[in-house]
């Protein structure tokens, strides 16, 4: 299959991303002689991002090629993709030209925030091409698309639209009625002017504008969006209690955007039915035990990135008290050393409604770098261009860790002479050992990427550990191989 791009800017350079990493061929005509450099630079970013969105096998990449002409570009393309600014004499100009080229069963879709498409099609030789095709960025990510379509366009032109969009990995929202900035554009639109209204009357500024939105309602949003948000907020009364209760506050003086509807029985009657045929499967209750899942992932995705909500957690996570970080916290060195103790979040668990094993392994993981952190292995150790590397690892699974568990780990150190760490790890959840880990790890130099003695003051902080365990009793399950018991 092939894509035309016309237009190589920031949403141009996302759709050449998307198509191409979805294995179509792509042709991309844009004047600008950094054309090639920018689009270049938006697809590497693709190529970082998009395939760690799937599981499965990515198809095989499609070719790229840059075209001097819009006549060039369009030869052959199944789908042709017009991203020019927003001007309408220019849109209608590209099309004029890319239609008296291209095929008569290719789609041309228009990235336009917020022309409507029977303004695109005028003057053109086959309005039944064009359609709306609004993306949000970057396009090789965010999967809606809104298809703004018109009586001029076929059911099966609508269709093989929906099929091609849907088949690239996005979300085709069909809008059957046009209207200017089609929906999504209308809430940003009715967002940024109360927002700038905000920082015109000195009540808000962009940062505190920002943090109202990444750290609260945007959240919710991202998984529910607005009336599923609102269906739990009316309790389990549903939405139409939610209207009952909040819809009096629209005739009140909150913002500058005063044109409401008026809430007449039937808008109520129409939003409440709406909501149950949307949500009515599932309780409150469920709702909220899915939205409490949701937020969990997206915020300890964010935690991962330490960026928005995710910082937060971090920062909230440094001024609790856990684990020692340095052998000098460690109050007692002859017992195991507490290296991990934590809940077991919502979005570890599998299938099977426990850990997911993947996690005993991070967790070890964890415990692992807590321990080489304390007897001195730190980020400071490693920037200077030494550390461990694990060469081997063995897991036993004992019992089960179900979501919301508290556990901990207690680590022994079994040998820390010359180059070698060998540790044992003890997955508790209060009495009940869950699991343990044996892991035999490696000093060495990063810099040759091979093993190599440690430094004076791990050596000895780590001999020191390794003296203080070698007292204790050899645990159960260390030196154990799979196999029949």
């Amino acid at each position: 299959m092939r894509a035309a791009i016309l237009g190589g800017g920031v949403i141009g350079g996302g759709w050449a991303a998307r198509f191409l990493l979805m294995g179509w061929d792509v042709r991309v005509f844009d004047p600008d002689p950094e054309a090639e450099r920018k689009v270049g630079e938006v697809i590497a970013n693709a190529r970082a991002s998009l395939p760690g969105l799937t599981d499965g096998p990515m198809p095989q990449e499609g070719r790229l090629s840059f075209h001097a002409t819009i006549s060039e570009a369009v030869e052959g393309a199944a789908w042709v993709q017009e991203s020019v600014p927003e001007r309408l004499e220019l849109k209608r100009k590209v099309y004029q030209t890319a239609q008296a080229h291209m095929g008569q069963d290719a789609i041309l879709g228009s990235s336009t925030s917020g022309f409507k498409p029977s303004e695109l099609q005028g003057c053109a030789s086959a309005p039944g091409q064009i359609v709306v095709t609004h993306p949000f960025n970057p396009v090789y990510l965010l999967p809606l698309i809104e298809l703004v379509t018109t009586e001029a366009n076929s059911t099966a032109t609508i269709a093989r639209a929906k099929e091609i969009l849907s088949g690239i990995g996005c979300h085709p929202l069909h809008l059957r009625k046009e209207i200017d900035a089609h929906i999504a554009d209308r809430f940003l639109e009715a967002v940024w002017r109360e927002a700038l209204w905000l920082i015109k009357d000195g009540i808000a500024t962009t940062e505190e504008i920002d943090d109202a939105i990444r750290y609260g309602f945007g959240l919710r949003w991202a998984q529910m969006g607005l009336f599923e948000t609102y269906r739990i907020a009316g309790g389990e009364a549903g939405m139409r209690h939610f209207i009952a209760q909040f819809g009096p506050c629209l005739a009140w003086p909150w913002t500058k955007l005063m044109d409401v509807p008026e809430l007449t029985e039937d808008l109520i009657d129409a939003i409440a039915d709406q909501s149950d045929a949307q949500s009515g499967a599932h309780s409150i209750r469920e709702l909220e035990r899915i939205r409490d899942a949701n937020l969990v992932t997206m915020m300890r995705g964010l935690k991962a990135r330490d960026w928005g909500a995710g910082a937060i957690l971090n920062a909230q996570e440094r001024r609790m008290p856990g684990p020692p970080r340095r052998i000098e916290e460690i109050e007692d060195i002859i017992v195991p050393v507490l290296t991990v103790a934590r809940a077991v979040p919502l979005d570890w668990t599998d299938y099977n409604g426990h850990m997911n094993e993947a996690r005993y392994l991070q967790v070890f993981g964890d415990a692992t770098d807590r321990f080489m952190a304390i007897v001195g292995c730190d980020e400071s150790y490693i920037a200077s261009g030494s550390s461990y590397f694990t060469a081997e690892t063995h897991i036993r699974h004992l019992d089960e860790a179900l979501a919301g568990q508290r556990i901990r780990v207690e680590t022994q150190c079994l040998d820390g002479a010359g180059k070698r760490m060998h540790l044992f790890h003890r997955m508790w959840e209060g009495e009940r050992l869950i699991a343990t880990g044996e892991h035999m790890l490696i000093h060495v130099s990063l810099k040759t990427r091979k093993s190599s003695v440690p430094g004076p003051v791990v050596a000895e902080r780590l001999g020191r550990v390794a003296e203080a365990h070698g007292a204790l009793p050899t645990p159960d399950g260390a030196g154990a191989a799979i196999g029949r018991r």
